[in-house]
């Protein structure tokens, strides 16, 4: 691997990714919930085989996606993973060039890329990165750096459906691997930021948020498994929660595949 890290190099988690069979029953949850609205659908991953709904939350995006072809990617995906779950971790940098470059010198190969006036995309892939995917985005135009600055994904309208306000960012990502060492190295190689150690497992400190590599002690593959989500109304999201009959801990609790923990 070469030492030689992009320059300048910030890298900020801007967008979750979930996958699962059918989208309507989890807009439901993940409104009734987390007090979330749908901010955007996008009908360009039609042409993955798929649909989708995002959610913001603050500056911050989560994504379900569900497949609509028994013959595309996702859907091959929910079938070797058993259900819904994570899928992918989607960061937006600034500027791009270096981490294509990184990625390339590092043997990383990307799964998919363009580029447009508004936004430059790469996605890697997760044999080469291990953990989930990894994506490296950056959006251009005025403000486009800014923490809340616009996010082609989401569409133009997103500000405009804020939900409840329940929830207010994604501290957080958790990703069970197989060896949780090596795929940290390899992600943090590629991004060229910190990685810290916290309760003997390792951490990728990104601009806004932190990614856990952790242990898989399910004997399946590598995975996105956990997202920390900050908010002031940790008593009424778990009430509600358990209302709606998922599985609840003291501040987490089962959502969509994955587990939600509220800080």
């Amino acid at each position: 691997m070469t030492d030689t890290p992009p320059s300048p190099a910030w890298l900020r988690l801007r967008q979750i990714a979930l996958l699962a069979p059918a989208l309507p029953p989890l807009i439901d949850l993940f409104q009734a919930v987390l007090g979330l609205s749908v901010c955007h659908r996008d009908p360009a991953v039609a042409e993955f085989g798929l649909e989708n709904v995002l959610f913001s939350i603050g500056h911050q995006f989560i994504e379900i996606v569900a497949p609509v072809r028994a013959d595309c990617a996702g859907a091959r995906q929910l079938a070797r993973q058993g259900g819904p779950g994570g899928y992918m971790v989607i960061t937006q940098c600034g500027p791009h060039a270096p981490y294509r470059a990184r990625a390339s010198a590092l043997g990383v190969r990307t799964v998919h890329s363009f580029q447009t006036t508004e936004f430059i995309h790469m996605q890697l892939h997760p044999r080469d990165t291990g953990g989930s995917f990894l994506e490296i985005d950056e959006q251009l135009g005025p403000h486009a750096q800014a923490p809340d600055g616009p996010w082609m994904p989401a569409g133009s309208d997103w500000r405009a459906a804020p939900g409840k306000g329940w929830v207010e960012g994604i501290a957080a990502a958790a990703i069970a691997c197989t060896d949780p060492d090596k795929v940290a190295a390899c992600w943090a190689a590629v991004t060229v930021r910190p990685l810290l150690k916290e309760t003997g497992h390792p951490v990728l400190a990104l601009e806004n948020a932190r990614l856990h590599f952790l242990p898989q002690t399910s004997g399946r593959a590598d995975a996105l498994v956990g997202l920390s989500l900050a908010t002031r109304r940790m008593t009424d999201i778990l009430a509600t929660a358990a209302r709606y009959g998922l599985s609840c801990g003291t501040r987490d609790f089962r959502l969509a595949g994955i587990n939600i923990t509220l800080v």
